[in-house]
């Protein structure tokens, strides 16, 4: 008679264990950490950084408006202060509402030099209008 072979016997995982050491599958995504006394945890908030990123990519998008740029520059600071979650976010918009509010002051200071070489030019010709 043969005796049974050692390794073959036993080669069903354990009552209660994974095979290789896995840990079990729950499903779904994984907890955040628990709030204070209890309470579930809420992401950090982020609107302020949101909305100055949407502004800057909106002031851009539509053309040249000047109340845009100036309200996204407020929410981005505020974000930088308030929000450390969204802080790229905020640095973003920042950076997109100052280049838009610095194509404004570009096209100001144009203005202004046009409009006082035809106001010279007009003074020299001696045309009253």
């Amino acid at each position: 008679m043969t005796e049974p072979n050692p390794y073959l016997q036993n080669h069903q995982p354990q009552q209660g264990h994974q095979q290789y050491g896995q840990q079990p599958h729950t499903g779904g995504y994984p907890a955040g950490p628990p709030g204070a006394y209890g309470q579930p945890y809420a992401p950090p908030p982020r609107g302020m950084s949101i909305t100055s990123l949407v502004l800057g990519l909106a002031s851009i998008l539509t053309g040249f408006t000047l109340l845009v740029p100036i309200v996204g520059l407020v929410f981005g600071f505020l974000g930088l202060q308030r929000e450390p979650a969204g802080r790229g976010m905020s640095i973003a918009g920042l950076i997109l509402n100052g280049v838009m509010l610095l194509g404004w002051a570009l096209v100001l200071v144009f203005a202004v030099i046009i409009a006082g070489g035809l106001y010279a030019a007009v003074q020299q010709s001696g045309v009253s209008a």
